[in-house]
């Protein structure tokens, strides 16, 4: 076959050429004007705010004043000047190893049983319905579940026949503990639906072949099911750190009379400085090394799930 350049003549190919480009040029400027406003907004709301934020931690302002006057690096050392960075601190990392164990262990164990049950749908529809509530309503019904005489309180007391009036989110021993079962109430869904989904992808071929050879069902899960689920565990490990790391709403809902409130985590002090105490360079400060812990973990474990994959394709 004679090829097409020696055919055409250079005047023509290189108009054709021309053409290709303008074309290409003209695709590229139509999928630049459909992303503009996305691209506006996340600029606009997003990306500006965290520049802003990052700037004014290097800044004085408080209460309106400071803004113009450069503070270095005073509100980073004063992270660890002070005692309640580190109990908040201390209480975030509980908070989300909490976040992640238990809505992942318990939403494995949900997935495993509903996953060959009848009315399957309904059981995943009950235990999803908790996630399609604001936060603020989930803390605030489960406020009164802890309260001295709430729900829990009454059913101990029933129980065991004597008064019960302990105050669950009044303690320091069981008010994080407290909080993190609501957040497990919450999330259980959605961990149990993201685990569902990486269930029904592992091919039932390997799992006929080892039943076959006579492995139990404790073997099947060892080597075979939860090796190709890692990757869907790793994902629902991101968002639920994630998720544990920023959660307010539930812990200054629930915890909101607790005394020592500022601790309960980094998001809380954030906020408590910010907008209570007006030291907002202070809590800009904070929330600057919060989201620095949040894309550090975030991105780590995106690697780890990023290798797992490869290494089981």
């Amino acid at each position: 076959m004679i090829p097409a350049s020696a055919i055409l003549s250079p005047e023509v190919l290189k108009e054709a050429r021309h053409r290709e480009r303008r074309v290409a040029w003209q695709q590229t400027r139509i999928a630049w004007l459909f992303i503009a406003p996305a691209v506006i907004m996340v600029t606009v709301f997003l990306l500006a705010p965290v520049v802003f934020n990052v700037v004014l931690s290097f800044t004085k302002w408080q209460k309106f004043t400071g803004l113009d006057q450069f503070a270095g690096f005073n509100n980073y050392a004063r992270l660890f000047r002070v005692p309640y960075f580190s109990e908040a601190l201390g209480n975030t990392a509980f908070w989300v190893v909490g976040a992640v164990i238990f809505p992942l262990a318990v939403g494995l164990g949900l997935a495993l049983l509903l996953r060959n049950i009848p009315f399957q749908e309904t059981f995943k529809s009950l235990y999803f319905l908790p996630r399609v509530l604001a936060p603020t309503a989930v803390g605030a019904i489960w406020y009164y579940v802890y309260t001295p005489h709430g729900v829990l309180n009454s059913v101990i007391s029933g129980v065991t026949g004597s008064p019960f009036d302990f105050g669950w989110l009044y303690s320091s021993d069981t008010v994080t503990g407290s909080v993190i079962v609501t957040f497990v109430w919450q999330t259980l869904g959605i961990t149990m639906v993201l685990l569902l989904l990486g269930l029904a992808a592992i091919p039932r071929d390997p799992i006929e072949a080892a039943r076959v050879d006579g492995a139990s069902p404790g073997q099947i899960f060892r080597h075979i099911i939860w090796p190709l689920l890692l990757p869907t565990v790793l994902v629902v490990t991101i968002l639920n750190v994630a998720a544990g790391f920023t959660t307010f709403d539930l812990l200054w809902v629930m915890a909101g009379d607790y005394p020592g409130k500022r601790t309960l985590s980094l998001a809380v002090y954030m906020y408590y400085e910010s907008f209570s105490n007006g030291a907002w360079a202070y809590g800009s400060a904070v929330a600057v090394v919060l989201g620095a812990m949040v894309i550090t973990v975030s991105a780590l474990l995106a690697v780890v799930q990023s290798r797992v994959s490869k290494n089981i394709r």
